[in-house]
């Protein structure tokens, strides 16, 4: 692996929010922590998106989700026909559609149905659409320490990677603490996504919603400025 002055670690989501693809892209390599252990009720196989001014929750079953499997080791469900109407409804009306839901339908009826890699998909898929390039990786490939504590762990990548810098999302700033990094020659720092809003159509502005109704409702020159709006704390 080349060196890299910054590195992000994130478990792999389906369709995040814009802040996980802030992180992804303040980051110089950006690593899917597929070997840690799958978390049911959260934010891995569900999201969240806009339907006629009424927030709606996305849901991809997992096969066999269990709190006590590494992520890696599962995988999404065959059966999408829910998910891609529930998109088709909420966005087929929308200034992007014709562009962006071959994409999201391309990515959720892809043959490899393990999570990490329909997470990669949709990340380097997104990505491409806006013209942007990103080194990512799974931490089930790379030969770091995995017998240390959270930060020890992330501490491990790092140095694995040729990381000076690491970079969290702000809900981490309890997790992890600078001090433990700079012990080991690696500066923490957390991303907060600042205050933002785009053109969605509804009454009132819904924030923090899945990626697909950032894509729906913006160009990817648009797009691409909304990555921008994030401070290093």
């Amino acid at each position: 692996m080349n060196k890299a002055k910054i590195a992000a670690v994130m478990q792999p989501y389906l369709f995040p929010y814009l802040g996980y693809f802030q992180l992804i892209y303040a980051s110089d390599i950006f690593v899917l922590y597929d070997d840690v252990n799958y978390i049911k009720q959260g934010y891995i196989n569900r999201n969240v998106i806009l339907a006629t001014n009424h927030t709606q929750r996305l849901i991809l079953p997992v096969h066999k989700a269990s709190s006590f499997s590494p992520i890696k080791a599962l995988s999404f469900s065959n059966d999408v026909h829910k998910i891609l109407k529930q998109i088709r409804y909420a966005y087929q009306n929308k200034k992007y559609f014709k562009d962006v839901y071959p994409i999201i339908e391309t990515i959720l009826t892809q043959q490899d149905r393990r999570i990490a890699a329909v997470c990669f998909s949709m990340l380097t898929a997104i990505f491409s659409y806006l013209n942007l390039n990103r080194k990512i990786f799974f931490s089930s490939d790379i030969d770091y320490d995995r017998t240390g504590s959270a930060s020890e762990k992330i501490i491990s990548l790092c140095h694995r990677l040729g990381a000076g810098t690491y970079i969290n999302s702000a809900g981490g700033m309890a997790l992890y603490q600078a001090d433990n990094f700079l012990q080991k020659n690696i500066e923490l720092k957390f991303l907060k996504m600042r205050e933002i809003s785009y053109f969605q159509g509804a009454d009132s502005f819904h924030a923090n919603l899945s990626i697909i109704d950032v894509l729906m409702n913006c160009s990817p020159e648009q797009l691409g400025e909304l990555l921008t709006e994030y401070d290093l704390l």
